[in-house]
């Protein structure tokens, strides 16, 4: 029996396997209790320990917690982070979702990675968090996807372009493509528009733009996510 303190009467944590790998050395498996409890829709998981340790004497342990940002499509339960965006249909549901990065860090944007997961599952780069704001299965889709994949965007020319509609350039390397969510013109005369994105060195922002307009970046082209339906 393994046992969570020194004491042999605190509270079992699990059981010591009898196959002992040498003769001065045992296995122990069991499940520590770290504060945390991780679920997937109603099934729910603990976090396992596998240990070697001698055969006499007590066996300490640190149990470390997993940071919620490296549980990729798991929501937390009452940790009190960000809630896991819900797929919508509007143009406006998924402004507002692409708007909650902005102060999802303690207040800030969340920062920029092409290698981690924000608390709600998604990647912290730019087709991460255009995913997330369409509602898109976790981790999210790379922006390539984002560009050819027919069930989740259609092109589109620079002047149909109405807020939610995503402005992308799929050329490149994973340096040089991105992708931004278009929110409003800023003039009559259609020469800039504000925007929502995840951009490297900074974060989440919402920002005047010229991508794919004359005079500015020309490899970004204009798509229609397919789900608003028209």
């Amino acid at each position: 029996m393994v046992h969570a303190t020194a004491d042999a009467g605190s509270p079992a944590v699990g059981m010591i396997n009898k196959t002992a790998p040498g003769q001065d050395r045992i296995t122990a498996d069991y499940q520590v209790d770290t504060g945390r409890k991780v679920c997937e829709g109603s099934s729910c998981s603990t976090f396992m320990a596998h240990l070697t340790g001698p055969v006499s004497g007590f066996l300490s342990v640190v149990a470390v917690d997993i940071p919620q940002d490296r549980l990729p499509g798991v929501p937390v339960q009452g940790g009190g982070g960000q809630p896991q965006p819900q797929p919508g249909g509007s143009r406006e549901e998924m402004l507002n979702r692409a708007a909650t990065w902005l102060t999802a860090n303690n207040g800030t944007q969340v920062p920029y990675s092409q290698a981690q997961v924000w608390k709600d599952g998604y990647r912290q780069d730019c087709s991460g968090y255009v995913s997330m704001a369409l509602g898109l299965p976790t981790p999210g889709t790379n922006t390539v996807g984002l560009a050819t994949n027919r069930g989740i965007t259609r092109p589109i020319s620079v002047g149909e372009l109405k807020p939610g509609d995503l402005l992308i350039d799929a050329s490149g390397d994973n340096n040089t493509r991105h992708v931004v969510i278009f929110e409003k013109w800023n003039n009559d005369a259609h020469s800039s528009y504000t925007a929502y994105e995840q951009r490297g060195d900074h974060g989440t922002d919402h920002r005047t733009l010229a991508y794919g307009l004359p005079g500015g970046d020309a490899e970004f082209k204009p798509y229609r996510p397919v789900k608003f339906g028209d």
